[in-house]
């Protein structure tokens, strides 16, 4: 390992940065932590000889996941943080203060921080954790759209959540899938509808995994979206369903929550409203198969055109639903 910063960086369509780094220079560690996550201040208790740095990250727009190691006792202190956090010890101890708590975590235990307030933490030699960032903004922007209402004041998480088990767990598996495809060029994590999902999952994932003050509201049956709610959307899919629609999306158009709308779909019309939009893209790829010039059309072509990113997938999807694969319709073989 060298005293100079060794980083390497991939820009994607779907992401803001996929990149890996390592270093032995608390400068080149402070200035790389500012760039993905804060302003901080690195310190080495032991001194500066055996101090190690080393990363992967990736960023999703507002979501940031890094994989952080360290070689020698290290302290980081932020003034104030301006973004919901959570730390995922996977090796070594970690020891935090945050908003009047003091917490130590080890490998099952993972501790969150809210924006507004300092945080000190230490973290021992050959450990190793999984960082969270998500913007304020952004994860606030998620509860409201699963409310169906505007969201006031910072969301306030637990200071530790236990992973052994529960809601907890499965999220922390979705942090590890997203991280764990860093190093693959041909991730689908790389391609923006996929990323979008992932995205939003764990972000909506993190509020249904820890309590906070919405978490009854959050949790309780949602009344379904009524017809007319549904059919606006319907409409609106109709009409451009190759619009990279987010559940989201769909939920504003609607003008209902995200849950009311899951359930209005299910009640009025028996399937997601995702689903909904996968059969349509579908239709219209089928319909543009069929009338298309094979001298000049493709398959990945079409399938891009009516919002498919994956051509394996949708060639699978194709399949299921039509009984023939897409490059016959194409040729005109079925």
């Amino acid at each position: 390992m060298s005293d100079a910063l060794d980083r390497t960086v991939t820009p994607s369509p779907a992401t803001s940065a996929i990149s890996s780094f390592s270093s032995v220079d608390i400068d080149d560690t402070r200035s790389l932590l500012r760039r993905f996550y804060y302003p901080l201040t690195v310190g080495a208790p032991e001194g500066a000889e055996g101090f190690e740095f080393r990363a992967d990250v990736i960023q999703l727009g507002p979501l940031t996941v890094g994989q952080l190691g360290f070689g020698a006792p290290v302290t980081l202190v932020a003034g104030e943080l301006d973004a919901y956090h959570v730390t995922i010890p996977t090796a070594g101890r970690l020891r935090a203060r945050h908003a009047g708590y003091e917490v130590t975590a080890e490998p099952g235990t993972a501790v969150l921080y809210g924006p507004g307030k300092p945080v000190y933490t230490l973290h021992g030699a050959q450990s190793a954790e999984l960082d969270v960032k998500i913007e304020r903004s952004a994860l606030e922007a998620e509860l409201s759209a699963l409310l169906g209402r505007p969201v006031t004041g910072p969301i306030d998480l637990p200071p530790t959540v236990d992973l052994a088990a529960g809601p907890a767990r499965s999220w922390t598996t979705l942090v590890r899938l997203l991280q764990g495809e860093i190093a693959h060029p041909a991730s689908l994590v790389r391609r923006s509808p996929i990323a979008e999902h992932l995205r939003r999952s764990i972000l909506g994932g993190l509020l249904f995994s820890v309590p906070h003050r919405y978490t009854d509201e959050l949790t309780a049956p949602a009344p379904a979206g009524p017809p007319r709610a549904v059919r606006r959307v319907m409409d609106a899919v109709q009409d451009e369903p190759e619009r990279p629609y987010t559940v989201a999306d769909l939920a504003r158009i609607a003008g209902v929550s995200v849950r009311s709308l899951q359930e209005g779909f299910r009640r009025h019309a028996g399937c997601t409203p995702m689903a909904y939009l996968h059969q349509v893209r579908l239709t219209r790829a089928h319909e543009t198969l069929c009338s298309e010039d094979p001298a000049s059309a493709t398959v990945a072509a079409v399938a891009h055109r009516w919002g498919f990113a994956h051509l394996g997938r949708f060639a699978s999807a194709y399949r299921a639903r039509f009984g023939v694969c897409p490059s016959q319709t194409l040729r005109g073989l079925a």
